[in-house]
C-alpha cells in the first residue's frame, strides 16, 4: 500500500486493500486494527482523523494489515475479544468467543439463582478454554463456588490469567483433565455442569471460513463423525459423579439439541429439558434441569 498522508487515508487505503483479499467485513477490521495500533478508542480515532499518519508507525501498520489480508482472525492479531461486556485475552491456543455462548451463561446465571437463591451453589465448567464461562459467572456471582477443567495446559494458563485481570482467579479452582474426570477423580460434586464442547462434524472442515480453519485450534472445534463424540463421553460421565447435577447446560451444533437432550434423557430422569435459540433461531443451547 502507499503511504497514507492521514490517518483516515490509511484507514481507506486498508479497507480498500482488505476488501480486494475477500476480507469479510474490510472496514471493520481496519478502524479495529488502526485502533489497536494508535492505543486509542473508536471515538478517538475518529476525532483524530485528519492527524498525520505516524510515519515510525508505517512498518507496523503494514505488517498488521498483512496478517489479516492472510486471513488471521482479527483477535488473534489484537489478542483480545469482549465477552457479556468483559474483555478477555485469546490467542491461538484457544477458541475466539462466540457471542452466542453469551446466551449460555445469561441462561445458566438466571436458573442458577431461581435454582439456588440461598447458598453457594458449585458449577463446573467443562473445556473452559479462554475461561469466559467460569470467569464471567465467578464475575457476576461472587457467592457462588466455581470449577473450570480443560485437556489443555496452555487453555488454562489463559483462562487464569483472563480471571487474574478480572479479579476471580481465587476463586476458580482450575482442573486439569479429560471432560469430567478429574472432578469425578477428586470426588466433586457439582450443582450445575455447563460445557460448550467441540461440536462441528469432522467432515465441515473444507466448508468452514479460512478464519476458523486455519487459525482456530481445530482440538476446540470437532467433535467427531456427526459432531457429538464429546456429548456422548460427558453425558456417559454425569452418573460417575457423586451425585447428578441439578442443572446441566450444553451448548450444540445446528440440528443437534434433540440427539443431545436425548443423551441426557438416558442417564436420568429430569424435571425438563428445554432449548434455548440463538439469534437466528437455531436451538443452540440444552438445559436439563433435575430435582434437588
Amino acid at each position: 500500500m502507499p503511504t497514507a498522508r492521514t490517518i483516515r487515508e490509511a484507514y481507506v487505503q486498508a479497507s480498500s486493500f482488505l476488501a480486494g483479499q475477500g476480507v469479510a467485513e474490510a472496514a471493520a477490521c481496519s478502524e479495529l486494527l488502526l485502533q489497536h495500533l494508535l492505543g486509542c478508542s473508536r471515538t478517538e480515532l475518529l476525532f483524530r482523523w485528519q492527524e498525520p499518519f505516524p510515519v515510525e508507525l508505517a512498518a507496523q501498520w503494514s505488517q498488521l494489515i498483512d496478517r489479516k489480508a492472510a486471513g488471521e482472525p482479527v483477535q488473534y492479531i489484537l489478542g483480545e475479544q469482549d465477552f457479556y461486556g468483559l474483555p478477555f485475552e485469546v490467542g491461538p491456543a484457544v477458541l475466539i468467543p462466540r457471542p452466542e455462548t453469551e446466551l449460555l451463561v445469561e441462561a445458566v446465571l438466571r436458573e442458577g439463582s431461581r435454582l439456588f437463591p440461598q447458598g453457594a451453589p458449585l458449577l463446573a465448567d467443562v473445556g473452559t478454554g479462554s475461561g469466559i464461562i467460569p470467569v464471567t459467572i465467578a464475575h457476576a456471582r461472587p457467592d457462588w463456588r466455581v470449577a473450570a477443567s480443560d485437556i489443555s495446559a496452555a487453555a488454562l494458563e489463559m483462562a487464569q490469567l483472563n480471571a487474574q485481570r478480572h479479579g476471580v482467579a481465587a476463586r476458580v479452582e482450575w482442573l486439569e483433565g479429560d471432560l469430567l474426570e478429574p472432578y469425578i477423580a477428586r470426588g466433586l460434586a457439582p450443582d450445575m455442569v455447563v460445557s460448550n464442547p467441540p461440536y462441528i462434524p469432522d467432515g465441515d472442515l473444507p466448508a468452514l471460513m479460512p478464519e476458523v480453519r486455519l487459525y482456530e485450534p481445530h482440538t476446540a472445534l470437532f467433535g467427531g463423525v456427526e459432531g457429538l463424540d464429546l456429548y456422548r463421553r460427558l453425558v456417559a460421565q454425569l452418573p460417575q459423579l457423586p451425585r447428578i447435577p441439578t442443572l446441566v447446560g450444553f451448548e450444540v451444533g445446528i440440528r443437534q439439541a434433540e440427539a443431545v437432550a436425548a443423551m441426557l434423557r438416558g442417564v436420568a430422569e429430569w424435571e425438563e429439558i428445554r432449548f434455548v435459540p440463538d439469534l437466528q433461531g437455531i436451538d443452540r443451547h440444552v438445559i436439563a434441569i433435575g430435582p434437588r
